[in-house]
């Protein structure tokens, strides 16, 4: 019988996901105060889960309180109350989808009105033009630091389990901490955490292993890679094939594939290195010479908003199909394609001159629907790029200040 995107799919550790369809992760920005899941989180994934999503993975949740990707971003850790992560669970499992936590630091990719210590494997700065000063000139991370971080994604898986979640995903792409280690345009190490491809895996291998530790045989662990960084130089196609194979040893439940960085936004469609992506399914030849050798189901996201586009991905090998800014557009996406309607989710991109305001205003478009279905309404299908921009940088700055009100606070 052949696998349609409403088969379900029995992972390596013997749980099971409703169908196919996934909803990768986005980065929402819409923590309560305390940097807590409150009552837009819980709406939100609620309505994916009712509009027949298998798979929810959430936004960024940090494991430091004191590097987040961004201001509203939720915080989980040692200590952190339970029950607004039991809330959000709850909700999302409510018709049946599974969710998994996706748990992340951020490394050198830190605003810097947000903090200005980032932890880097090494101290090499972003290189994003003019815009290079709105992030924090980063620092290299001594070894106690090292073993800290790796400490703090187990203690956040552990209690991503304790909360209800079904399993975590471990981010190790994108351009943040983990992702650095991997590359050697971030990481310039001459110690054991840097110089050789076995080097530079040794801290998300060794993020692996201490999570799959600390959580049960039947809670779902998984990491998101790059395919590569697309800057020249810098994490290859080789390189993300042979972290699969070293992954196979490992008890990992699935792997997802993206690409690129803030240098280089080829999860947006953007490359800093010249290279074409495909129109949808950014990363898929990719991701089916990786489904050749890998022994855990593969994902991969990337632009995917059309039901030929996802049937077409399952027939290459690919496991799961992962969609972002189409659900933002369309939350009820899969249910419609299951009624059989011939429904598209629209394009959300802007393509100004310049590249990194570009970048920003297409995530602030992506946002102002997910705040619109937070609230629990329907987004609209066409938004001004400039305004939703300006109004995301006017909530930046206030929760910006709250955000720093809350760690002073915290001492």
């Amino acid at each position: 019988m052949a696998t349609t995107l409403f088969t379900p799919l029995t992972l390596p550790n013997g749980g099971t996901l409703p169908n196919r369809l996934a909803k990768a992760a986005m980065e929402e920005n819409l923590a309560d105060a305390g940097q807590l899941p409150g009552t837009a989180l819980w709406r939100l994934y609620e309505a994916w889960g009712a509009g027949g999503t298998g798979l929810l993975i959430t936004g960024n949740v940090m494991i430091d309180a004191r590097a987040l990707t961004g201001p509203g971003g939720v915080v989980l850790e040692r200590g952190t109350p339970l029950e607004p992560f039991r809330r959000w669970a709850t909700g999302a499992r409510k018709h049946g989808a599974r969710i998994w936590m996706q748990i992340n630091h951020p490394g050198r990719q830190v605003i810097a009105a947000m903090g200005r210590d980032a932890w880097a494997p090494s101290a090499v700065p972003l290189d994003m033009g003019k815009h290079s000063k709105m992030f924090a000139e980063p620092r290299a991370m001594t070894e106690a630091e090292i073993h800290e971080v790796i400490e703090r994604f187990a203690d956040t898986a552990r209690a991503a389990e304790q909360a209800g979640f079904d399993g975590v995903q471990i981010h190790a792409a994108h351009g943040y901490l983990l992702s650095q280690f991997l590359s050697p345009l971030t990481n310039r190490r001459d110690d054991v955490w840097g110089g050789s491809l076995e080097n530079r895996a040794r801290l998300l291998l060794s993020v692996v292993r201490a999570v799959r530790e600390r959580v049960g045989a039947s809670f779902s662990v998984a990491v998101k890679i790059n395919s590569a960084d697309f800057q020249r130089g810098g994490f290859s196609e080789a390189d993300a094939r042979q972290i699969v194979l070293w992954l196979n040893d490992e008890a990992v439940d699935l792997v997802e594939l993206s690409g690129g960085s803030y240098e280089s936004p080829a999860m947006q469609g953007r490359t800093a290195d010249g290279r074409t992506l495909a129109r949808e399914a950014y990363f898929l030849t990719f991701a089916q010479e990786i489904a050749a050798v890998a022994r855990m189901p593969i994902m991969t996201t990337g632009g995917i908003r059309r039901k030929s586009v996802a049937q077409a991905v399952l027939k290459q090998g690919v496991a799961v199909v992962g969609m972002a800014s189409a659900l933002a557009a369309v939350p009820d996406l899969p249910r419609r394609w299951r009624e059989g309607q011939s429904v598209d989710a629209p394009v959300i991109a802007v393509g100004w001159r310049d590249k990194a305001m570009a970048g920003l205003a297409t995530m602030a478009l992506v946002k102002r629907r997910l705040r619109v279905i937070a609230a629990g309404g329907l987004p609209g299908s066409r938004y001004s790029a400039v305004y939703s921009l300006v109004v995301d940088q006017m909530r930046t700055r206030r929760l910006t200040a709250r955000y720093l009100q809350w760690r002073q606070a915290r001492g």
